[in-house]
């Protein structure tokens, strides 16, 4: 480990080499180097802190040097400084165009030699710093940001499994639902299908999470009707169909507490649209085609896939076969008939599923 910094001088003068290694060799560990080709040839072994660099040296100029080292990612941040017998404007200008961090002339004054080293190194310590710090900082964002999402993952969890203590009829529902979307959004990116629509959400790791409070609202429904083991009457149905409504509701309340907006937004979608149609029959507003969110859309698949292939004291199972049929003959009446194309190109993905879990 080096506990000098490292200059290395490149000039093809080997009186000026002597100069300049003499003032500075007591403070810095300094390399004297007669051509290009030598600062390549060491560079391979050793990185210096800073660069001295002559701009009219035979063969590669300084110039030319300065293009490789800009060029090549290992070299790239070293500082260069350019040392010129020279004062004309236009040599200046380019070498500081190509990144040079500065100009010395010759012959050498050493105070203002080592003063101009001395500040370029300090500054280059302080970028240094300043990028551990954003590094540090970034790195205490993803944790704050990661911790966060465990919090949300965790109370979205507790009040999911709430929702299905109270219906003891669907049992595992609201994961299989997650899944189901999942496969469907992992395929329309495949495809291309609305993918701007799905590009424009953003932040994909409020998306699936957020599906797990599609049926909140059933919170609000009695057990007499949530639990009825039965067929609904036609009165009990329309009071079990306020769970959209209600659960869309809630969640707005919740986002006026100033909790997680993003989140929110796309769980009140989902818990407020998943029982629209395509044909505009659904409810609870009786939406129609894309009227209806997409994430709304999405989830009605998902949830009427999930409610077909699942045993209720009213209905026995469909099989997986048999559900997707049903699915299919939705299409442009029920569904969205680009998400049943979506659906037909990862219904076994589904019946893995439904026959898993």
């Amino acid at each position: 480990m080096k506990t000098r910094q490292v200059i290395m001088l490149v000039d093809d003068n080997q009186a000026n080499l002597n100069i300049a290694k003499n003032m500075l060799r007591t403070s810095y560990e300094v390399y004297a180097l007669p051509s290009a080709e030598r600062l390549f040839k060491f560079l391979e072994t050793i990185i210096p802190d800073l660069i001295l660099l002559d701009i009219a040296m035979p063969g590669m100029n300084g110039f030319d040097v300065m293009r490789i080292l800009r060029a090549d990612p290992r070299y790239a941040a070293i500082p260069v400084i350019f040392v010129t017998a020279k004062s004309e404007e236009m040599n200046e200008l380019e070498g500081l165009e190509l990144g040079a961090a500065d100009y010395v002339t010759k012959p050498f004054s050493a105070a203002i030699l080592l003063k101009r080293i001395e500040n370029h190194l300090l500054i280059e310590k302080q970028k240094a710093e300043l990028k551990r710090l954003n590094t540090n900082l970034i790195g205490m964002v993803k944790e704050q940001t990661s911790q966060i999402l465990r919090l949300h993952s965790s109370v979205i969890n507790i009040i999911a499994e709430l929702v299905e203590f109270r219906d003891v009829l669907t049992g595992g529902h609201i994961s299989r639902t997650q899944r189901y979307v999942e496969l469907l959004i992992d395929r329309m990116i495949e495809d291309g299908v609305y993918s701007e629509e799905v590009l424009s959400w953003g932040n994909m790791e409020y998306i699936l999470p957020s599906t797990q409070l599609h049926d909140l609202g059933k919170i609000f429904i009695g057990d007499a009707i949530l639990n009825k083991p039965g067929k609904l009457t036609g009165d009990e149905y329309e009071i079990m169909k306020t769970h959209a409504e209600k659960g869309a509701e809630a969640i707005r309340r919740m986002a006026e507490k100033g909790e997680n907006q993003l989140f929110l937004q796309y769980a009140e979608v989902v818990a407020g649209t998943h029982h629209e149609r395509w044909d505009g029959s659904g409810y609870p507003k009786g939406l129609r085609g894309a009227e209806i969110p997409l994430l709304g859309r999405l989830m009605a698949i998902a949830d009427v896939y999930d409610a077909l292939t699942s045993a209720r004291p009213y209905k026995e199972r469909f099989s997986p076969q048999e559900s997707s049929r049903i699915i299919l003959d939705g299409s442009g009446t029920q569904f969205d008939p680009a998400l049943v194309e979506v659906f037909r190109r990862v219904e076994d993905g589904f019946a893995r599923i439904a026959l898993t879990t």
